[in-house]
């Protein structure tokens, strides 16, 4: 039976033969004008650059401070995706007071013997700082206050997000050596397993980027020996690009066509999630090349109502061992772990969950399904519950 469906102008859904790197290549082929940016001091390798202290008398008028925002907004957006505010702390003592409080947290994880490494970096290679905004909260809360009362910051997150909006944060130190990392896109869909992303349809594909905003902060000068991040501006206007930045030909074309920024201390860089993007090598000698990864989520994204999962996975489990002794459907019991437990693996507490091994911790749906696969016992899925829950807790 053949259904006709009324076209709708756009693909319901992403296909490997979307990622077309000549497409690509043409969809990332434009040039960035500075007369279409009123606000934007100069324009640097395709990339909005905007002076502190020529923006701050515009953002105390409501009606000014709007058509800032709105600026911003289509730069993020149809622009090349990336802005960087120079000298966004120009008060350098704030940013000096947050790094001293962040190489103490990372000299008390070196005396533990728990150095953390990432999904990009192994220990020693660089340092992070998971959950670095809670951690500098209660270690040093007049150093928080004073560090996110930045208007800058604010401003970039109610352009992205309006005026509400969740501040997480990862202190990275890469140090001297350490390697560059894969282009890649963010959170959401960017942790998403590639083999996954074609299930997800294309207006999710479109929308993911929406939900989060990217920034870093410089708590050093960063030249292009100490490997600052890698961009490729436009790159988010590309629909397949989740599907596609993995893949050999967008690596080799990534590593031919970036730009790379060098920064200064206090400035403060924000960039679409979906923007091709990836930390640079740092080839000095010396430098420890910190930056404050800011990932400002939605406070959308959540469900209305709070559920023990954990307890409804551990109460179905035996049932669905039953099911599948009796022959269902793997289609239908998966249908059912995905109903019962919890699908996605933040937020959580990543000192512990660490996705040292692959781009996100395993879910509670991941636990159970392998449970399930291996006719576990139910005390053996109880115990390993929680244990995640106990890895996902402060």
């Amino acid at each position: 039976m053949t259904i006709s469906l009324p076209p709708t102008g756009r693909r319901e859904w992403i296909r490997d033969s979307d990622c077309d790197l000549d497409a690509f290549r043409e969809s990332v082929d434009r040039s960035t004008k500075l007369a279409d940016y009123p606000f934007a001091h100069s324009v640097e390798q395709n990339v909005l650059l905007y002076r502190s202290d020529a923006l701050t008398p515009r953002l105390d008028d409501a009606q000014s401070r709007r058509a800032v925002q709105t600026e911003l907004v289509r730069a993020l957006t149809d622009g090349p995706g990336i802005v960087v505010f120079q000298n966004a702390f120009s008060d350098s003592a704030v940013v000096d007071r947050a790094t001293e409080q962040f190489d103490r947290l990372i000299a008390q994880q070196r005396a533990a013997g728990g150095a953390a490494g990432d999904h990009f970096g192994t220990p020693g290679a660089n340092d992070r700082i998971w959950n670095a905004a809670q951690k500098l909260a209660l270690s040093a809360p007049d150093v928080f206050a004073d560090y996110y009362a930045n208007d800058f910051l604010a401003l970039i997150c109610q352009s992205w997000l309006g005026p509400l909006y969740q501040v997480t944060s990862q202190v990275n130190v890469v140090n001297p050596g350490g390697a560059a990392q894969v282009p890649h896109r963010d959170y959401h869909l960017g942790i998403v397993p590639v083999h996954e992303l074609s299930d997800y349809p294309a207006h999710l594909h479109r929308m993911s980027a929406a939900l989060t905003l990217q920034g870093a902060v410089a708590h050093c000068d960063m030249p292009v020996e100490s490997g600052p991040t890698l961009y490729v501006p436009y790159s988010q206007l590309f629909d397949a690009g989740y599907l596609a930045f993995s893949r050999p030909e967008f690596v080799e074309f990534f590593r031919d066509s970036h730009v790379q920024l060098p920064l200064n201390k206090g400035d403060a860089v924000f960039f679409n999630p979906a923007l091709y993007h990836g930390a640079g090598h740092n080839r000095s000698a010396q430098i420890r090349r910190m930056a404050n990864l800011l990932q400002i989520s939605s406070p959308f994204g959540r469900a209305m109502e709070a559920l023990d999962r954990e307890a409804m996975a551990n109460a179905v489990y035996p049932t669905l061992l039953a099911r599948q002794t009796a022959g269902a459907s793997e289609r239908t019991l998966r249908n059912a772990v995905v109903a019962t437990a919890e699908c996605y693996p933040f937020p959580t507490n990543l000192d512990h969950d660490q996705p040292v091994h692959s781009l996100a911790p395993a879910t509670q749906v991941d636990t159970v399904w392998e449970a399930l696969r291996e006719n576990a016992d139910p005390v053996v899925l109880a115990e390993r519950l929680a244990a995640q829950t106990a890895r996902r807790h402060p």
